[in-house]
């Protein structure tokens, strides 16, 4: 029976908690917090909501005992100061890195065999950071954005052309945040190239709409999103644990692929029980190409503010 634990009682780690659990899929949900009594409360108002949603998942909340994500098949971490008003992700990023810290070190004591998803930003380089801390594979430390970044980009291209959110595949690269590279070229409608169907200018503005899509939502509430970031976590850890093999878009170590090397970034992936099972290299155009490594010098001058 799979177990999965998130670190992070906070908006995005409970929305992620309660999404999983209601799917299903797996026998546990673990949260887990630093503050007293926190992940307790809401892991026990989620798991009464069981007899009226009829799913059998286990919830349970501990405050600080890592002893409880033992065995873990995926441990999602989310644990974070989130941006307020006037914040970039730059300014987060040494406090986060503290937490990163203080979580990896007892998370991969307790759960070795786990497959760990980064939640906390800036992302890039917190996923980046988490790997050289928990010295495992590559491969199972994977950082969750482009599968919220494409959900934005896709909500945008159907609320323009008035259609059906299943109907539409995008997909897009580079880093979480405002470097992001949306490709037209591969986001359809329907099996149709959404440039056949959206004049120039207002695809445009839907992708840089999508490049600040978080800061929007920032602007509106005082906090970060969380009902769309802990449902994009839902989604990778049903690929993980139900081994789906869904090509994602998730922010990977990348070591020659891209031309790109010793860095954390957004591309797709199958991602299966495995963790990333396979990076999957798309044809770039010279713009596109251009615009994926401005944005990773974007991150390589984030991760070079914490020196490591």
């Amino acid at each position: 029976m799979s177990k999965v634990s998130i670190i992070g009682a906070g908006n995005v780690g409970a929305t992620a908690a309660d999404v999983i659990a209601r799917s299903n899929f797996c026998h546990e949900v673990v949260l887990l917090d630093i503050k007293e009594g926190l992940a307790e409360g809401k892991a026990l108002d989620i798991a009464q909501t069981s007899p009226l949603l009829g799913f059998d998942t286990k919830v349970r909340g501990v405050t600080n005992d890592y002893r409880a994500i033992a065995d873990s098949d995926v441990v999602v971490v989310t644990s974070g100061r989130p941006r307020s008003p006037g914040m970039s992700r730059d300014d987060l990023v040494h406090v986060n890195a503290e937490i990163i810290k203080s979580v990896m070190e007892p998370a991969v004591f307790y759960a070795p065999n786990a497959i760990f998803i980064i939640v906390t930003n800036p992302l890039d380089t917190m996923a980046y950071y988490a790997y050289k801390l928990s010295k495992l594979p590559s491969q199972r430390v994977i950082g969750m954005a482009g599968v919220l970044d494409t959900a934005r980009y896709r909500y945008f291209i159907a609320q323009e052309l008035g259609c059906s959110v299943q109907d539409i595949e995008a997909m897009l690269l580079g880093g979480h945040g405002d470097t992001m590279v949306p490709l037209p070229r591969y986001s359809m409608v329907g099996g149709i190239p959404v440039q056949h169907l959206i004049p120039k200018d207002r695809l445009d503005a839907i992708i840089e709409r999508t490049k600040f899509g978080g800061g929007e939502i920032t602007k509106l509430i005082g906090t970060s999103a969380w009902y769309a970031p802990g449902t994009a976590v839902a989604q990778m850890v049903a690929s993980i644990l139900l081994d789906q093999k869904r090509i994602l878009p998730c922010s990977v170590y990348l070591n020659g692929q891209y031309d790109l090397h010793d860095i954390y970034i957004g591309v797709p992936i199958k991602l299966g029980r495995n963790g990333v099972e396979e990076i999957i290299q798309l044809g770039l155009n010279d713009e596109e190409k251009a615009l994926l490594h401005r944005s990773a010098e974007s991150v390589r001058s984030m991760n070079a503010v914490l020196k490591f």
